[in-house]
């Protein structure tokens, strides 16, 4: 298999990596339908190659908080899967959920936080369903771990941990639509090795 250089992808393999982002998307934004009970919308995602430098820039900036929902990836495919969201964009989805009150603000209780975990687990299981279905690939995700934290705290972690094997993260940017807009971001990390599968399954 040839190595995978992030740097140096032809259009054709950005273009695959684009379309996983957004069928990704798609069904988790079906997954969040389904919990939620409600028809919600997903425009169109936004999907780049974003340097781990410039990553908390992209969802805006290292002092913005945002509730993290991490998960480690094995099997065929190795590396971070990250779903992130903007404290107000939690809020709301607690308030369709559960009927929080709109003015409570930010500081949640044990059961909202168990509530946000779980919401986290189901779309990015959904996201990566879609994965595992598209490339045929064998995909085992850990138990999630949530963190409340400004930006470049959540980031420098798969900063860290992946930043030997390469220095880019595949950024899928979401809005959610109902009565509200939910900006949420999906951050797929594999490893350079994992890339290779993806590609040279669906590239052929």
């Amino acid at each position: 298999m040839a190595k995978i250089i992030l740097d140096e992808l032809n259009d054709i393999q950005y273009d695959v990596l684009k379309e996983i982002g957004n069928i990704g998307a798609g069904n988790a934004t079906t997954a969040l339908a389904q919990l939620l009970n409600l028809k919600i919308d997903m425009g169109v995602p936004k999907v780049a190659l974003v340097p781990f430098k410039n990553i908390a820039d992209a969802v805006g900036s290292e002092e913005t908080v945002l509730i993290g929902i991490m998960l480690g990836l094995d099997g065929d495919i190795n590396g971070m899967m990250m779903f992130l969201l903007h404290e107000k964009s939690a809020c709301n989805l607690l308030h369709v959920l559960m009927g929080r009150d709109d003015n409570k603000g930010a500081d949640f209780d044990e059961m909202e936080l168990s509530a946000l975990k779980e919401i986290g687990n189901i779309i990015t299981g959904a996201y990566l369903s879609a994965l595992s279905g598209l490339t045929g690939l064998s995909i085992n995700a850990s138990v999630p771990a949530m963190t409340i934290d400004m930006a470049g705290a959540i980031l420098s972690v798969p900063a860290i941990e992946f930043g030997a094997l390469g220095d880019k993260m595949l950024l899928i940017q979401t809005q959610f639509f109902d009565e509200m807009i939910l900006d949420g971001y999906f951050i797929l990390i594999p490893d350079l090795e994992s890339y290779g599968k993806i590609l040279s399954i669906i590239c052929f």
